[in-house]
C-alpha cells in the first residue's frame, strides 16, 4: 500500500445515517476502524493523497466527497445506488437472517448463513469495485468495508 494511495479519514455523513441497531453499529464502527487501519484508495488522474472520504446519500444517490489531508477539495462523485439496490436488499434480508440463527440456530446453520453472507458481501465490494473503477482505485478489503458503509448508508433512504 502506498503512503499516498490511502484514506487517512473517512466520516459519514450523520444527515444520511437512521439510527442503527446495536449489530448494525457494531459493524460501522468496525468497518471505520479498520478503513482506517488498512485500506488502499487512489483517485483516477490524481497524486494528491492520502484522502479524506466523506461518504453520504441524497436523492437516492451515493456521493462519495475526497480532499486531500490539507482539507482541499479533490473530488465529488455521485453514484447512483439503482445498481446496489437489490444486493443491499438480500444484504439486509441475510443478515437478519445471521442474526436471528444466532439465538436459535445450530453451528452448522449459522456457518451455512454466514457464508452466504460473506460471499454477498463479496460480491457487493467486487460490484463497488467495478462501477467506481473510472474515478477510484481500490482494493477488496477496502471495497468490503466501503459496503459495509454504504448498507449503514442505505438503511435511511
Amino acid at each position: 500500500m502506498s503512503e499516498r494511495n490511502r484514506l487517512i479519514e473517512i466520516t459519514l455523513d450523520q444527515g444520511s445515517l437512521a439510527p442503527a441497531s446495536p449489530n448494525a453499529e457494531h459493524e460501522r464502527r468496525i468497518a471505520l476502524f479498520d478503513l482506517k487501519e488498512s485500506n488502499s484508495f487512489a483517485v483516477v488522474g490524481e497524486d494528491r493523497g492520502p484522502y479524506a472520504l466523506t461518504l453520504a446519500v441524497a436523492e437516492g444517490r451515493l456521493e462519495f466527497a475526497v480532499s486531500d489531508a490539507a482539507d482541499a477539495p479533490v473530488c465529488a462523485h455521485h453514484f447512483s445506488m439503482a445498481a446496489l439496490r437489490k444486493t443491499l436488499k438480500d444484504y439486509a434480508l441475510i443478515c437478519e437472517s445471521y442474526h436471528a440463527a444466532i439465538r436459535t440456530a445450530a453451528p452448522s446453520q449459522i456457518e451455512a448463513i454466514d457464508m452466504g453472507r460473506r460471499g454477498l458481501h463479496n460480491d457487493a465490494a467486487e460490484m463497488l469495485i467495478e462501477a467506481l473503477a473510472n474515478k477510484f482505485t481500490l482494493d477488496l478489503e477496502t471495497a468490503r468495508r466501503l459496503f459495509t458503509l454504504v448498507v449503514a448508508l442505505h438503511t435511511r433512504s
